[in-house]
């Protein structure tokens, strides 16, 4: 059940969608959005899609 609210205010911290739009998606839904914005904010911040990759992309 933590794992819910850890990914709703993630999701709602970030783009501000309402709480029950939010817990009325299933947790694929809610993970996929999730990541999505781990995305964003990789690229925005000039990160590597894989911080592993020490070179970045090639």
């Amino acid at each position: 059940m933590e794992k819910i609210y850890e990914e709703a205010s993630f999701i709602a911290y970030y783009f501000h969608w309402p709480h029950d739009d939010i817990m009325e998606m299933e947790h694929r839904e809610r993970r996929r959005w999730c990541d999505e914005i781990s995305r964003i904010n990789r690229k925005l911040n000039d990160e590597p899609e894989n911080p592993f990759d020490v070179f970045g992309k090639r």
